[in-house]
């Protein structure tokens, strides 16, 4: 062989050696900065999910608040509940996390910040956020069209069933607003099940489709668009809307693309009997001890908070259960302020908080003022809930475990203590963040 010929393949060995080298570092390399990455979102992802169970109410106990829970206490008596839990935030800072009386009166556990309760209506924030997460991602617009041929829920099911032709024209957008056309007039389909059971001479209670299939066959009260009718079905509706484009359950999608990323780790979904309750989940009390007939037509009579109505079957119209500060952390979440990081747009924020003087267009919140006050109300025969968020950045929520009959009335009396303790108590709060617990 040649002199040459040795020294050509030494060298092309040699050059494979460095090329094997450099990849093997660069492979090892990568592969450490993975771990590396994953190891921190791992150790971020517990670090985030800790932070509920690590409040107490001994952490929001300080000088100076003492009266003002002694007003809480005052406010339950008054209107004989049973227990409520507060979160207060500042410029996406929790400052305050306390309970209030009993989280179950027979079990004698009294409310911390780790129970959560049902939110009721206020669950229809967290499916207006679920879908402008879907509007982002380009998996559909708020002028997508709901039914027909080109519609999200395009199967013949429902565009049979469908007598009133307006219903081809319900966008998301008039879901989002209460402005589908859907009435009342044969009561909410979302609680008059024992009656469509009867009317309907079924063996049980419709599935959600098939709740709709019955409610697309009849009238709708006016043209969409064109008018406004609170509407638990229409938020159903976006329910079912985000299952067909995601092809996850709604509560899969929700939890993991919008509870988890915005920080909430104690969202569940509602259950409908004590026995099936949650971890952490307080005892309800309704307005009145008078049995009622259970909701899926089996004639037996059942506690009116426990059987009265299909509460999981609600699901983004008020099927979410929460802690009150898991629910103050995802407004944070959705509020531009960067402290807690935003999980949709500025654009989508401004399109769910718009205002309009003469057209109540808020979508998931209840009302949006003029001043940039935004408003949450939930309401069940067996739970309230009401956030108010406040142009200067602050947050109050509050949930209880008791139901009044009064419901607007009592509604408005949280609105009044929440005003008061305000303006009372507000240079009080420690100046400190509890989600960033040690």
């Amino acid at each position: 062989m040649r002199k040459r010929d040795i020294k050509t393949g030494i060298s092309i060995i040699f050059f494979i050696a460095v090329v094997c080298t450099v990849v093997i570092f660069l492979l090892a390399f990568r592969k450490q900065k993975n771990s590396g990455s994953e190891e921190q979102k791992a150790t971020a992802a517990i670090s985030a999910e800790d932070w509920s169970d690590r409040l107490t109410n001994e952490l929001s106990d300080a000088p100076g608040l003492d009266r003002m829970d002694r007003e809480i206490e005052r406010f339950i008596g008054r209107w004989n509940i049973k227990g409520l839990s507060l979160a207060v935030t500042r410029n996406d800072s929790l400052l305050y996390a306390k309970g209030y009386g009993m989280a179950d009166v027979e079990e004698g556990r009294r409310m911390t910040p780790q129970n959560i309760m049902r939110l009721a209506s206020a669950s229809k924030l967290v499916t207006a956020i679920a879908i402008m997460r879907l509007v982002e991602d380009g998996k559909l617009t708020l002028g997508s069209k709901v039914f027909g041929l080109d519609g999200i829920l395009n199967d013949t099911i429902y565009t049979n069933a469908i007598k009133d032709r307006r219903l081809f024209d319900i966008t998301v957008d008039h879901l989002l607003q209460h402005k589908g056309g859907f009435g009342l007039g044969a009561g909410d389909p979302m609680f008059n099940t024992k009656d469509i059971i009867a009317a309907r001479h079924l063996p049980g209670p419709p599935t959600n489709e098939e709740l709709t299939e019955i409610v697309l066959g009849r009238k709708i009260a006016f043209t969409p668009g064109q008018g406004f009718r609170y509407s638990n079905f229409g938020y159903m509706l976006l329910s079912l809307i985000i299952e067909r484009v995601t092809g996850k359950e709604y509560w899969d999608y929700v939890t993991e693309e919008v509870l988890h990323p915005a920080g909430c780790y104690q969202f569940r979904p509602a259950t409908n009997y004590y026995a099936d309750r949650n971890e952490n989940e307080v005892h309800y009390y309704g307005p009145d001890n008078d049995p009622v007939e259970e909701y899926n037509g089996s004639g037996r009579m059942v506690e009116r908070v426990y059987g009265g109505s299909n509460v999981n079957g609600l699901v983004g119209a008020g099927g979410w259960c929460a802690s009150a500060s898991n629910l103050a952390r995802l407004v944070a979440a959705t509020d531009k302020y960067p402290h807690v990081g935003n999980i949709i747009s500025n654009a989508s924020i401004d399109s769910l908080t718009a205002y309009a003087k003469d057209d109540k267009v808020s979508r998931g919140w209840s009302e949006i003022d003029e001043h940039g006050k935004w408003r949450r109300t939930g309401t069940l025969s067996s739970t309230h809930t009401l956030i108010e968020r406040f142009p200067n950045g602050e947050c109050w929520v509050m949930i209880t475990n008791s139901g009044v009959w009064t419901g607007h009335n009592f509604s408005r009396d949280m609105t009044k203590l929440i005003s008061n303790l305000r303006s009372r108590y507000n240079n009080s709060f420690p100046r400190r963040d509890l989600w960033e617990l040690p």
